[in-house]
């Protein structure tokens, strides 16, 4: 079982940036690929960026790249979005979660453990 524990949502303007943490608890947490989604309102949860589980491999979906940054630090369980040049579609409650099978990484059924989200909120 692996604990996900998100922060650092808030409001922010748009062009400024944000860093989101999720701190995991529970079992090893190098031996899980971790990813971060977001759901807009009204909208189906989407896959933001995953990295691999040493933290060598990263992928991201098309509308933040360039803007956005995944990173882990294994020796402190925690794995990080780093948002720049934010924009009001990027608002949206994100979550991290935690993945151990073999899958579709950008496929929520792919991961194992979700955290409890955080909101992001971005005014124009």
């Amino acid at each position: 079982q692996v604990q996900l524990v998100e922060s650092g949502g808030g409001l922010v303007q748009a062009g400024g940036s944000l860093r989101l943490s999720c701190a995991a608890s529970g079992r090893t947490f190098s031996s899980y690929g971790m990813g971060w989604f977001r759901q807009a309102p009204g909208k189906e949860r989407e896959f933001v960026a995953t990295i691999s589980r040493g933290g060598g491999t990263t992928y991201y979906t098309d509308s933040v790249k360039g803007r956005f940054t995944i990173s882990r630090d294994n020796a402190k369980n925690t794995v990080y979005l780093h948002m720049n040049i934010l924009k009001s579609e990027d608002t949206a409650v994100y979550y991290c979660a935690a993945r151990q099978r073999i899958g579709a990484i950008q496929a929520g059924e792919t991961y194992d453990y979700w955290g409890q989200g955080t909101q992001v909120t971005v005014s124009s």
